[in-house]
């Protein structure tokens, strides 16, 4: 594996092909240009916008940056599997519903489910769809009209996420590295900068106020959240509103991501992305990324 290549501030496919070669990972496949293939890359100031200026590449100018919130700008699975289990004990939700103890995502299985299905609703639609729907101090015994099913998901997402607030506020968790010092290098260089996630927006918002501070967070050109458009990633939809919200063209927008499933979406609204990847999804097929790193350390 090469070592990690010196980059400059995301430069998405079009701009310059380039990627950034990560340091070595659990198997992952590559997809990286050969150290000796790479162009020479710098980034200067041309009239109110930021370009990018390579060999053999097309000028154009980089306007907005726009970040996922979990698994981007912090390392989120682990909590939201832990409100979600928390949930399930609390509403005493047995899947199937003869089962001894509430039901539990154990660590290997969230994973899957997480980096298949977006969205808290959403996963839970899917997993009691294929196992059958529970019983649960809600509804003693499962439900069976497309009503009473979606109260008993409503009822359960509400309450976990109260608890990943609670989690989030507890003061143990923080930003991923270089995630604080890239969002305000692009504030400086006059670039939008923008926040669309898929989770519920109450508990966006928390974590934004506590983990990227209320003046950053205040100072965002937009900020989207699950509520915020009907369809969840890989539907492009949050991505497509941003751009629009920001008064920028698809192709001239940049999105960090942390899975397939966002890598999905970003390119299904027209924009590059790259990928600064977790634990959980090292292992995911980024082809279409036009970066992977391990973290935002090095981007620049």
């Amino acid at each position: 594996m090469p070592p990690m290549a010196s980059t400059s501030l995301f430069i998405p496919a079009s701009f310059a092909p380039t990627t950034a070669a990560a340091p070595a990972r659990r198997s992952f496949s590559s997809h990286r240009s050969s150290p000796s293939t790479i162009p020479s890359v710098r980034l200067r100031r041309a009239s109110s916008s930021l370009v990018v200026s390579a060999s053999a590449s097309p000028r154009r100018s980089l306007d907005a940056l726009i970040f996922d919130c979990d698994g981007v700008i912090l390392e989120s699975e682990h909590l939201h599997r832990q409100a979600y289990n928390d949930a399930f004990v609390h509403f005493g939700v047995r899947c199937p519903p003869a089962a001894d103890a509430p039901l539990d995502w154990d660590e290997a299985f969230y994973d899957i489910l997480q980096n298949r299905i977006g969205g808290g609703k959403p996963k839970m639609r899917w997993y009691f769809g294929e196992n059958g729907w529970p019983s649960s101090k809600i509804f003693e015994t499962p439900p069976s009209s497309d009503s009473d099913k979606e109260k008993l998901v409503d009822i359960i997402q509400d309450w976990k996420t109260e608890r990943y607030k609670e989690i989030i506020k507890s003061g143990t968790v923080e930003p991923r590295p270089g995630v604080l010092r890239l969002m305000d290098e692009v504030r400086g260089a006059g670039i939008k900068l923008a926040v669309c996630s898929a989770a519920t927006k109450s508990s966006v918002v928390l974590c934004l106020e506590n983990l990227i501070g209320l003046e950053r967070f205040t100072g965002l050109d937009c900020f989207l959240a699950g509520d915020d458009v009907k369809q969840k990633k890989p539907d492009p939809s949050i991505y497509v509103t941003a751009a629009k919200k920001l008064g920028v063209e698809s192709k001239n927008c940049l999105v960090v991501e942390d899975s397939v499933i966002g890598l999905q979406a970003a390119k299904g609204a027209g924009m590059s992305c790259i990928i600064t990847y977790t634990p959980s999804t090292a292992n995911q097929d980024f082809k279409d990324a036009i970066a992977t790193y391990p973290d935002l350390s090095n981007a620049r």
